[in-house]
């Protein structure tokens, strides 16, 4: 049996988002609003959790850090973006690309942290 790589990443989110997720059975991130072009993963649980803390529960009373794995190889596609310091990296996913990024989830995507 031969495993694909997998690079480990996270999702700041709030309850509507979450939901939605759970609504696909953890397997996927819903479609992006119109005001949303792009969809934010990070490379970082930590910047991950000061988003969730820091914003999400500010705007929505609740904030969530989720934890999934992509295939390495489909996310050569996207450069690591650095939003900020060393450590605040992200990828930019085009909204127009996110069912195909879906598909290529290994797994399911969990809550690791949830920040009221």
């Amino acid at each position: 049996m031969t495993t694909t790589p997998t690079t480990t990443l996270w999702r700041p989110t709030g309850p509507t988002e979450l939901a939605l997720v759970a609504e696909s059975g953890w397997r996927a991130w819903p479609p992006r609003l119109p005001e949303q072009p792009i969809f934010y993963p990070v490379l970082n649980e930590d910047y991950a959790i000061k988003i969730a803390r820091d914003w999400n529960v500010k705007h929505s009373g609740r904030g969530f850090v989720t934890r999934f794995e992509v295939e390495s190889s489909f996310l050569s596609r996207y450069p690591v973006q650095r939003a900020g310091g060393e450590t605040i990296l992200e990828l930019w996913v085009p909204a127009e690309e996110l069912a195909d990024f879906n598909g290529h989830i290994v797994g399911l995507i969990e809550v690791i942290h949830e920040f009221r």
